[in-house]
């Protein structure tokens, strides 16, 4: 238990090392004694549901993020990618490529997709079966959508050995505390991206997919009739979609893996009854969700659990922290393959909830349903490792044997 003299000082800049392994008592200190708690720099971090609600639902929180990362980026292709992409935009340029992107991955696009996930999928498992002790990471979660998104933007399967580290590197660039390390890295990973892209780019104009079903050629083409993307924000959307669906799917397989094997009870319960796997990947994103934090900039006063806030605020929304208000889930810290309603923020809400989401639940769902058919035993085999950032939350190792 965090007592209220305790989180006075907390800063996600500097947060103490216990945060990093687990956070949400932080979290439930700070929605119980200071629940809109300031930041360094005039910002506040959010850790009840119903403020996180509110800011994603309000059409004056900006999702722009220029001024704020200029101090900490600097000119820099990093700078360059995170005030290009989708997801740190506001209109018209996010309500270009969100129309453009969702298009691609409507439902029947996602249905189709799903008979090549499950092929996949086994591939990896009859390896898995091969080897018996394995870093369910790097042989599973992180195999899953890297070849989900290789494929969407038909990515030769020869250059998709950097993909990985290419997209840490550049979403390590988004922690509340940067070293010099971090930031070389982040742009290193941005330039050598971009040069891969140049020639698949160059090489789809040449001979352009179907637009119906290519995302890249969607995304090349601009919508029917209407305005296209720059160079540079083609790219830098390219970037954005193998980021995004990385860092999600990945975590979400690995955390949900974790929570199984710390709560046998519920594994044998979604082993007994498969038709519980949408809920218990629901379940799996609420109670240790993939991305932690998310951000919005205030353009007009907002009042959030009785306290105003001047335009101008930066606002940092705790997602896990919302994921965990007893205000809104039942017994919260209960892990529950079979709960509902589950409203939870694991995706954001309103104009800015993730455009890949679809791809992510039926990644997740596919991933782990045919994991639990295929080994009646799965147990741990050592010590797991917690990736150390705070935004992103998920294992860098998490050694299992299966049987």
């Amino acid at each position: 238990m965090i007592c209220a003299g305790a989180i006075r000082d907390f800063q996600l800049t500097r947060v103490p090392p216990e945060f990093l392994d687990d956070p949400y008592p932080w979290y439930a200190a700070l929605r119980e004694h200071d629940p809109v708690h300031a930041l360094e720099g005039g910002g506040v971090f959010l850790s009840r549901y119903e403020d996180a609600l509110a800011v994603y639902r309000d059409p004056h929180a900006s999702s722009d993020k220029k001024e704020e990362f200029r101090p900490k980026l600097g000119d820099s292709p990093l700078y360059e990618h995170h005030t290009t992409s989708l997801v740190f935009n506001d209109p018209p340029l996010h309500t270009r490529v969100r129309r453009i992107i969702l298009g691609a991955l409507n439902q029947r696009a996602i249905a189709r997709m799903e008979g090549d996930v499950a092929r996949m999928v086994d591939r990896l498992l009859a390896a898995m079966a091969a080897k018996r002790e394995v870093n369910f990471i790097d042989d599973f979660a992180a195999q899953i959508p890297l070849e989900v998104i290789g494929n969407l933007l038909d990515i030769p399967r020869g250059e998709r050995g950097p993909l990985r580290g290419w997209s840490v590197a550049i979403l390590s660039g988004l922690e509340p505390k940067l070293t010099p390390a971090m930031l070389d890295a982040g742009n290193r990973a941005v330039t050598e991206f971009i040069g891969l892209l140049q020639m698949i780019v160059a090489d789809r104009r040449k001979r352009p997919g179907d637009y119906e079903t290519d995302v890249l050629t969607r995304l090349i083409q601009g919508e029917k009739d209407g305005e296209k993307l720059s160079e540079t924000e083609l790219y830098h959307q390219c970037i954005f979609l193998l980021n995004a669906g990385h860092e999600t799917t990945t975590n979400l397989l690995g955390n949900g893996m974790w929570l199984l094997l710390r709560n046998p009870g519920e594994m044998s319960r979604l082993r007994g009854d498969p038709s519980l796997i949408a809920s218990a990947i629901e379940e799996m994103l609420r109670y240790d969700g993939p991305i932690q934090l998310n951000n919005r900039r205030l353009n007009a006063p907002a009042t959030l659990s009785g306290k105003t806030l001047p335009a101008g605020t930066p606002v940092t929304i705790g997602i896990g922290a919302a994921n965990h208000d007893p205000a809104q889930f039942a017994d919260p810290e209960r892990f529950d393959v079979g709960r509902k309603p589950n409203r939870h923020v694991a995706f954001g809400q309103g104009d800015h909830a993730c455009a890949g989401m679809s791809v992510a639940r039926m990644e997740g769902r596919i991933a782990l349903a045919r994991l639990l058919a295929r080994f009646p035993k799965i147990e741990m085999n050592g010590v797991p490792e917690r990736d150390r950032r705070i935004r992103f939350r998920g294992f860098r190792k998490l050694p299992v044997r299966v049987a």
